[in-house]
């Protein structure tokens, strides 16, 4: 059942403001958190809580997705949310809008990436909640449908400037892969431990499809919780075994081995992109961000189940709790935030381990890829590139 607090319009929330009227120049609005929603289910699930009322002020911006104008804040201005709309060009778009925008001070501000995600079922059930490490553009590769290709390849997905699936891209364009603060996303994680997660009846009933002999799919089978994993960016909606195999391959292949593939979205890898091209300025904390994406379906069948079922037409019962838990396992993320930030949250959350692109935007050895002059010899950066030898390279 949909919660009565979703279905409470937008214009009820508060006063609509133009841009000028919010603040001085001098005056810029600094929210200890941003929360970033792709789409209207997932906004909306932040809209008229009791904790807090987000739409107190709506706040126009240059470059925002026409859909979805307007910056949402609290009356105190210490949260605020922005919805992207779907897809990476317009998560690219509307972020790099919001954290270049003279209106906003964000270098200090937690950026919480929070939406619904199909998820891999061998690491992740319906309705659960998962935080991220490594966000990885799987689709950044070369493509042969897979009616053509040889017997000899298992995908026909193939890394840019390599000859097989298996071989790391030597082509490179600095999208590839995206590492935020491990130590910030396991205090995350810790917080939404505490959620009264919401499951559903069908959903329940779906999973239970996913129970094998080999116990592949135990966790598919098993009620919602809270895990740490990746995830996969791709425009295309895929679905299926094979696409599935080959991504979570292509997460461990870019990753050096070290990421998990359990959740895919189509926007994280380019809000990511342009936090770390502000961050490079000064202009946001890229060891403040925190990737939460909660379980809507699977994506690939249970054994004996079409993909063309499984994508297009079947109950998967997830949904729902999905967009109802990004509220319960996000409120007390923000909440934990909010309450620890004198203690902990102000000064910051010191990162570990590496953050950041493959190129080492921001500093330091990534520790993924071929090492941080070789990315860069392969992105082209050390010499002009010749547009004749690009052309060929496509074959």
């Amino acid at each position: 059942m949909v919660s009565l607090r979703t279905l409470i319009p937008l214009f009820l929330g508060g006063s609509t403001l133009c841009a000028a009227s919010v603040r001085t120049p001098h005056e810029k609005i600094a929210p200890k958190v941003f929360i970033v929603s792709m789409f209207q289910p997932e906004a909306e699930a932040w809209w008229n809580i009791p904790e807090f009322n987000l739409l107190a002020h709506n706040i126009s911006v240059p470059g925002l997705s026409p859909l979805y104008p307007e910056v949402h804040c609290t009356e105190n201005h210490e949260i605020c949310q922005l919805i992207t709309g779907e897809s990476e060009i317009n998560a690219a778009t509307t972020v790099t809008s919001v954290a270049f925008s003279p209106l906003f001070d964000l270098s200090q501000t937690y950026v919480f990436i929070a939406g619904i995600a199909g998820v891999n079922p061998k690491r992740v059930t319906l309705g659960s909640v998962t935080f991220a490490r490594y966000a990885v553009q799987v689709a950044l590769q070369y493509e042969i449908d897979i009616r053509e290709l040889p017997s000899s390849y298992s995908t026909g997905y193939i890394p840019l400037g390599s000859d097989y699936p298996d071989q790391y891209p030597t082509s490179i364009y600095g999208t590839e892969v995206f590492e935020v603060n491990a130590d910030l996303r396991s205090i995350a994680a810790g917080f939404a431990l505490q959620a009264n997660l919401s499951d559903s009846s069908a959903a329940k009933a779906y999973r239970a499809h996913y129970a094998t002999e080999s116990g592949e799919y135990k966790a598919a089978t098993l009620a919602p919780g809270v895990v740490e994993c990746d995830v996969a960016t791709s425009d295309v909606y895929y679905s299926g075994n094979i696409l599935g195999n080959a991504f979570e391959n292509t997460t461990k292949l870019f990753t050096n081995g070290t990421g998990d593939y359990c959740a895919s979205a189509q926007e994280d890898s380019a809000t990511l992109e342009a936090l770390l091209r502000s961050s490079a300025k000064k202009l946001t904390d890229f060891s403040r961000i925190i990737v939460m994406r909660t379980a809507s379906d699977f994506d690939r069948p249970h054994p004996g189940e079409a993909t063309t079922e499984n994508l297009l037409y079947a109950d998967a019962g997830g949904f729902e709790p999905a967009v109802e838990n990004i509220y319960r396992a996000g409120i007390l993320v923000v909440e934990g935030i909010l309450k620890g930030w004198d203690s902990t949250f102000a000064s910051g959350v010191k990162p570990r381990n590496y953050i950041g692109d493959i190129f080492g935007t921001l500093g330091g050895e990534p520790d993924f890829g071929p090492g941080r002059t070789q990315s860069l010899a392969g992105s082209g950066a050390f010499k002009k590139r010749n547009a004749g030898a690009g052309l060929g390279r496509r074959s």
